[in-house]
């Protein structure tokens, strides 16, 4: 039987850094499981082609929810990286850490070592930062974060008609203040994109003692007791594992693999005739997700990106990057956006999202044609939802209900976001551009209730699903991990992936669930080290 001291489920943004980590101490023999494949597409390295990766869909697994009232009746569709580098292989690259508030809220949740002061320094850590420096920022480490290559015109065209309505500019979203609009920094390096395989994995697995073993699944975790000493696979092997398991597979799969493993609710499990190791309510629940609504307008010349992934203009720009590392292809598309006070409570509530072409998604098709899509999303939702067996059988979906848009306060903000949006597509630099509105339709905003109507019709994730194995202390009933990320009621065992998030954070989770992914192999190995000490 294979023996590792620590096996890692999950190979995306937190697990990679987890392997590396941990593989740093020679000692320590280490198995990372990933699912997916390796991250060997090409469309996965070039900024501009990740959505073909998304469309292929062999590198992202989506998620579908059931029926949501809240988005009437349609399914909430969350993909999620199902490749080496998880989500960090297949995102928009977008560098966003949340806010300050949003790490002092968890700690007045009761999770009091993951306030800003406590997590800052390991995002500067983590970070090897090409234009910034000081207080906010690192230059040492692994993660290139990085200004834009290429600047569409579409993109300024917004962050000067954005400022033109009144809001400010801001060069760095990840600083002394969020809000404001301008271009994202990105993790990119050399117009490359910098996963956290590539960051973190690609070196580590020159070591001995790391082993990274893809197209594997876990089933579930294996106990003795109370203290987890391996996994089984769904091909029906097992490995077991000396000294820990660290679960990374995400918010939809961690909380599957616990509760197929006897980690959740107790009536739940026991409905599916599986052993209860430890009853914990929360295991499921708590899911959380940024939802975005869109304003899309049409330009009057052909000025955006529609077409020039097709024909000659592709090969173009191919050759171009291929030879110089520049042009459009070192776009990663989602240039520029910006956040936002709709509510005037001090903290921006609505974040942008903006795309010099037309989009759509799963469930809708983008219009033909060239435009430009300006997309608000609510940063922190007040609904919450849940992921729960469907069934004992690992092969089968979990019971995903998202409750997207269940609390009218998020609809609330979506419509404010929306009408800012109007506002900006209105302005002097960007009306100039502009032929027409086609999204949602002229006439609308003089209607709250049709606004309103239009969010639910049209809002879908911006993939940030979290919170389902939520931080807290062990008097919360609905905490699952403990502030070192160990699981509640057992031994061996951690989470170290958005699932901990207590609350969703004010923007992007690729960078702050690296964040986690790093403190969780620094509780490790000090608690290791203490250990050996004693």
């Amino acid at each position: 039987m294979q023996e590792y001291d620590y096996i890692i489920a999950g190979g995306g943004s937190a697990g990679c850094i987890v392997a590396s980590r941990l593989s740093e101490d020679s000692r320590n023999r280490v198995l990372l499981i990933e699912s997916g494949r390796r991250d060997t597409d090409k469309y996965i390295h070039i900024p501009a082609t990740f959505f073909k990766v998304l469309e292929k869909g062999r590198d992202a697994v989506f998620y579908a929810s059931e029926p949501e009232k809240g988005l009437n009746g349609r399914s909430s569709i969350v993909p999620q990286g199902h490749v080496l580098g998880g989500g960090s292989s297949v995102n928009a690259m977008v560098y966003i850490r949340g806010s300050r508030q949003d790490y002092d809220t968890w700690a007045q949740l009761g999770c009091r070592n993951w306030s800003y002061d406590k997590v800052l320094p390991v995002f500067r850590d983590l970070e090897n930062n090409q234009r910034l420096s000081g207080e906010y920022h690192g230059v040492s480490g692994e993660l290139t974060v990085s200004d834009r290559a290429f600047g569409h015109p579409l993109c300024w065209a917004f962050i000067r008609a954005a400022q033109e309505t009144g809001i400010p500019y801001n060069e760095d979203f990840n600083g002394r203040r969020q809000e404001g609009v301008g271009f994202y920094q990105t993790t990119t390096r050399s117009g490359r994109r910098r996963s956290s395989a590539g960051a973190f994995l690609r070196q580590a697995e020159r070591r001995d003692n790391l082993t990274v073993r893809t197209g594997s699944r876990v089933h579930k975790i294996l106990f003795e007791g109370k203290r987890a000493t391996g996994v089984r696979l769904e091909d029906g092997s097992t490995v077991n594992a000396r000294r820990e398991v660290i679960l990374t597979a995400g918010a939809l799969a961690t909380p599957k693999i616990l509760q197929l493993s006897g980690i959740g609710p107790a009536a739940h499990l026991r409905d599916h005739g599986i052993d209860c190791v430890v009853d914990l309510p929360g295991v499921g629940e708590n899911y959380q997700d940024h939802l975005e609504a869109t304003v899309q307008c049409e330009t009057r010349d052909p000025i955006s990106m529609f077409g020039e992934d097709k024909g000659l203009r592709a090969v173009s720009h191919m050759m171009q990057y291929v030879l110089t590392r520049t042009g459009l292809l070192t776009s990663t598309v989602v240039e520029a956006g910006g956040f936002v006070d709709t509510a005037r409570t001090g903290e921006p509530d609505v974040q942008f999202h903006v795309l010099p072409i037309f989009t759509g998604f799963a469930d809708r098709l983008a219009d033909a044609g060239h435009g430009i899509s300006i997309n608000p999303c609510v940063l922190r939702p007040q609904s919450r939802g849940s992921v729960r067996l469907r069934s004992s059988n690992p092969a089968d979906t979990a019971l995903f209900i998202a409750n997207s848009l269940a609390e009218q306060a998020d609809v609330d903000t979506l419509v404010r976001g929306v009408q800012i949006a109007l506002r900006i597509s209105e302005a002097p630099s960007l009306a100039r551009l502009v032929k027409r509105r086609v999204l949602p339709k002229p006439g609308i905003e003089k209607d709250m209730d049709a606004l309103g109507e239009y969010v639910r019709s049209i809002s879908k994730t911006v993939f940030h699903p979290s919170g389902t194995a939520k931080m807290g202390a062990s008097s919360d009933p609905m905490a699952v991990v403990s502030e070192d990320l160990r699981v509640h009621g057992v031994q061996g065992l951690r989470v170290a992936d958005a699932s901990i998030m207590p609350r969703l954070v004010s923007g992007n989770t690729n960078a702050p669930t690296m964040m986690i992914g790093e403190r969780a192999a620094r509780f490790i190995l000090e608690q290791s080290s203490s250990a050996i000490a004693n």
